[in-house]
């Protein structure tokens, strides 16, 4: 066979959350979390920059939550701002529940504010875990998530608020 006759196959239709493009072996489910609260190690180099300065990953999972409205340097600058006052813990909790909503997440294993008060670098490594499992890598940022998901036929897997999956 000719693999220059071979034609990418472009998925137009919206996929369900099975068919999302992920990087972990096991096909999602929507309304569970891909990992664990503590499974930080899971991915070692976000655990270790999350570690030293948590406001690089808070900003990198707020640039794709708000679909690349909000830069990532700017919602960084916030959230260490707001750490620094000792609010970092309710602004992060009001981005965990942003991010729940279009995967159907339960909050838990409690209350989103108090994961994040709580286990702050537990919370915001599990957020990059979960955008990471669903097909979008926090590091690269919106843009280049877009511009991947177009070259790879995809659409991506964060829902504007005002749509619905059918």
């Amino acid at each position: 066979m000719n693999p220059s006759s071979i034609e990418p196959e472009i998925k137009s239709a919206t996929p369900s959350p099975s068919s999302y493009p992920t990087s972990s072996k096991q096909p999602l489910t929507e309304g569970q979390w891909s990992t664990g609260l503590y499974d930080c190690c899971h991915d070692p180099s976000n655990c270790l920059i999350t570690c030293c300065c948590p406001c690089i990953t808070f900003g990198q999972v707020v640039e794709i939550i708000d679909r690349g409205n909000t830069a990532c340097k700017l919602q960084g600058l916030v959230y260490y701002a707001m750490a620094a006052i000792g609010c970092g813990w309710l602004y992060g909790g009001a981005y965990r529940s942003k991010l729940r909503r279009p995967f159907s997440l339960p909050e838990a294993p409690c209350r989103d504010w108090v994961v994040h008060c709580f286990c702050c670098i537990c919370s915001l490594t599990q957020e990059y875990r979960e955008l990471k499992n669903r097909g979008a890598d926090p590091s690269i940022g919106w843009k280049a998530n877009v511009e991947k998901w177009n070259r790879e036929g995809l659409k991506p897997p964060i829902v504007a608020p005002d749509m619905c999956r059918n």
